[in-house]
């Protein structure tokens, strides 16, 4: 598993078999069955996942027993409850795998270790982090002025890796709309791109 996580620091941070192995030696290796929970509401996140295999997917549950899907992550991307990690508090969301998954756990305090002993590591840090402040403030700007079928077409435009691998009721409530307004929406969409061809 840390073969992949390896390659990743190498391609992303340019790091060296040195610094390689300081992560390697403070991360956890953690394997999930199809609906096993990462963290549920009302646990605290105290460690950062990097997915070597597998799909998960981070949710709200309401008090009406409503999932409302926050977001998806699939191999080669990290997943946590930011705001639980940041404050050390409760977290109000759950976690999830939608597949069976390989992960890479590292606890935050020895990730604060490593981005001080590390500086491209850290550095790769802080551009994760300006990219997750990006795509949340986009979604949001999606949210509020764009179409089901905007919302249908950029999902498939920028997550092509996770369309084909959750159940359509997900995506629905990813993007915001109801199973029979994305039943629509890609009965149109299938119709539309179908005469492109």
């Amino acid at each position: 598993m840390f073969k992949i996580f390896a390659a990743y620091l190498v391609e992303k941070a340019g790091l060296n078999d040195k610094e390689l192995k300081q992560i390697e030696d403070l991360t956890v290796t953690k394997k999930l069955r199809k609906r096993q929970y990462l963290l549920q509401e009302g646990d605290i996140s105290d460690y950062r996942a990097f997915i070597t295999k597998g799909c998960l997917r981070m949710y709200y549950l309401s008090t009406d027993g409503i999932e409302h899907t926050i977001k998806f992550a699939v191999e080669n991307w990290w997943i946590t409850d930011d705001e639980s990690y940041n404050s050390g508090g409760p977290t109000k969301y759950n976690i999830d795998a939608l597949e069976n998954s390989e992960l890479l756990l590292i606890k935050k305090e020895n990730l604060n270790l490593l981005f001080n002993s590390i500086p491209k590591f850290r550095d790769l840090k802080d551009r994760l982090g300006i990219k997750r402040f990006e795509a949340s403030q986009n979604r949001i700007l999606s949210s509020i002025t764009e179409t089901a079928e905007k919302k249908y077409d950029n999902f498939i435009r920028l997550y092509p890796q996770i369309y084909n691998r959750v159940p359509l009721h997900m995506v629905a409530s990813y993007l915001g709309l109801s199973r029979e307004t994305l039943s629509r929406v890609r009965k149109k969409y299938a119709k539309y791109h179908s005469k492109d061809k």
